[in-house]
């Protein structure tokens, strides 16, 4: 059970808890181990900043999107060069999508990767989503080649602000317990977090299937133009699913393949 603290003082040290038991936990899966973050939102977007928070201590490199990415897909790049602006010895800004990142990170830049967080997200990716989604792609892209991952989504509740701060508190604890746990050759965790307003019940960590039902296909029509109007808050949910947990209230864990 997650406890939402509202007296910043006390945040902060329950922050530093979690990022301690976070750090103990990543030397036990790998002593030696770089862990790789990315994201879809692109390299200057404030949720990557907050998945480095979560790991606030360990060895990490960020190798993101240039520019923003979302809703690409497993898209990868092949008939084009891939720019590289090398930002600093742990951040790189490359001009391609989050599968191609994952390609030149693990192949490219001197780092022992073993371990993958793509992340987080600007909004939720949820059920048939992670066939959509950059995000969820960077990390089958790991799983692919023999490396685990996890990819981590706030969804948000209409156009209401995205805490970033209770994000990453969230992330750090999720990945404290994932970390502990089996993942078959080919096999990714796919987490999303609710979007919660103050005094509302603090979340569980719920591991369940992702929904097959479908987005909202909605389009307002101008001639010959479509565009898109689904509204993502009012897609259907099967009971128990990924959707409807964290539609619920609860941070949804899915184990996903490639």
């Amino acid at each position: 059970m997650f406890v939402l603290l509202l007296n910043s003082v006390v945040d902060v040290y329950v922050m530093v808890d979690i990022c301690i038991f976070l750090i103990f936990e990543l030397n036990q899966y790998h002593i030696d181990m770089t862990i790789l973050l990315t994201n879809d939102d692109g390299i200057d977007a404030p949720g990557i900043q907050a998945l480095l928070k979560a790991v606030n201590g360990r060895n990490s490199i960020i190798a993101a999107p240039a520019d923003h990415q979302s809703g690409c897909g497993h898209q990868v790049t092949t008939t084009r060069a891939i720019n590289l602006q090398r930002r600093s010895e742990t951040e790189y800004a490359i001009a391609g999508t989050p599968a191609d990142c994952v390609r030149i990170a693990i192949t490219q830049i001197p780092a022992d990767v073993k371990l993958v967080l793509s992340g987080i997200n600007a909004g939720g990716n949820l059920g048939v989503d992670a066939y959509i989604s950059g995000t969820v792609a960077a990390v089958r892209e790991a799983a692919m080649h023999g490396i685990p991952g996890v990819a981590i989504s706030q969804y948000r509740k209409a156009k209401q602000n995205f805490d970033w701060d209770l994000a990453a508190k969230f992330t750090a604890e999720v990945l404290a317990d994932l970390l502990k746990r089996h993942l078959e050759p080919g096999s990714f965790w796919n987490v999303n977090l609710p979007h919660l307003q103050p005094g509302e019940p603090d979340p569980d960590v719920v591991f369940c299937q992702a929904c097959t039902k479908p987005l909202p296909v909605n389009y307002r029509i101008e001639g010959n133009d479509f565009y898109y109007v689904g509204e993502y808050g009012k897609r259907d949910r099967t009971p128990g699913s990924d959707v409807d947990v964290c539609f619920s209230g609860n941070i949804a864990v899915t184990q996903l393949r490639v």
